[in-house]
């Protein structure tokens, strides 16, 4: 949608004026919209009086641990809990799915989002991918689910 571009944009401009010598998406792992549709993913937006304002992918990978992506606040309303909640949705449309770990990384710049994931239950693991821009790894296990080998990747 409309609404989802725009967040995707926003985000992906937010990463290229934080990160120390910008972001290029193709130099990225490549998360194309394929992935984040059904079955493969999804995409959710948030918005406040109509306008988006938050947006938060999920990518599946079978019997693999689900992955975080594209996690994104307008700056126009951080620290109201928005990115808290869109996580929080994310991990319960993962736990519907049948996905009992989920993963991300993240970029050090990202000292907000660090904090959010550590505060919401990530506990930081050795790297699983190769994202050139990744410093920082994270899993979750989530509540209720039974954790077998093929959850641990």
């Amino acid at each position: 949608t409309a609404d989802a571009q725009a967040c995707l944009a926003a985000h992906l401009a937010e990463l290229d004026e934080r990160f120390d010598g910008g972001f290029d998406p193709g130099t990225s792992v490549r998360f194309p919209p394929s992935d984040m549709t059904e079955p493969a993913g999804l995409l959710l937006v948030g918005r406040l009086r109509g306008e988006p304002i938050a947006c938060g992918a999920l990518r599946f990978h079978g019997d693999e641990p689900a992955e975080v992506k594209r996690l994104w606040v307008s700056s126009s309303v951080r620290g109201l809990g928005v990115g808290r909640r869109m996580l929080a949705e994310l991990e319960s449309r993962a736990a519907e799915r049948g996905v009992s770990v989920i993963r991300l990384d993240t970029n050090a710049a990202l000292r907000q989002a660090i904090a959010l994931y550590r505060s919401s239950g990530y506990v930081e693991i050795p790297r699983y991918n190769d994202e050139p821009y990744a410093h920082h790894w994270f899993e979750k296990r989530l509540a209720g689910k039974p954790v077998g080998d093929a959850d641990r990747g």
